[in-house]
């Protein structure tokens, strides 16, 4: 059925239950799995002369979210095996998740993207934008949404 499954992941309690079922679905299927999270980049400033932020300081935020990142993956892939599941553990550092997403899906061969939907309605969504509605909609391969 699937040989490689990848599992969208921001360590969140909804993206937990959403690993949870991609590693039992990887399980009966023996597939491995792709924990993949994206790393935000250090926001810029559009106001010129307003907060200075030294780009050693940048570097050190930016550090951390990868290494908090990365601590999320692990903490999956160690999961999956646990479970007996191959799995890799891949951050991506972009401030376009969805687009890292299937970026990622593609590069590793995924046949399978499994996500979570945080469920946002009305202004809310249409502020804060879907995430999981923008891979839905640009996916090549089948994606599987767990609220």
């Amino acid at each position: 059925m699937y040989q490689r499954i990848l599992v969208a992941t921001d360590g969140s309690t909804l993206s937990k239950k959403a690993v949870r079922s991609a590693i039992e679905l990887a399980g009966a299927t023996g597939a491995s799995l792709v924990a993949l999270n994206v790393v935000p980049r250090y926001p810029v400033t559009y106001f010129e002369g307003g907060v200075t932020i030294s780009n050693e300081d940048v570097s050190r935020i930016e550090k951390k979210w990868a290494d908090d990142g990365q601590a999320i993956v692990d903490a999956v892939q160690q999961a999956a095996q646990a479970a007996g599941v191959k799995a890799k553990a891949v951050i991506a550092r972009s401030d376009l998740v969805a687009e890292s997403i299937l970026a990622a899906a593609k590069k590793h061969k995924c046949e399978l993207i499994v996500m979570a939907s945080h469920g946002r309605k009305g202004i809310k969504r249409l502020l804060l934008g879907s995430e999981t509605q923008h891979v839905l909609t640009r996916s090549s391969i089948p994606v599987l949404v767990l609220r």
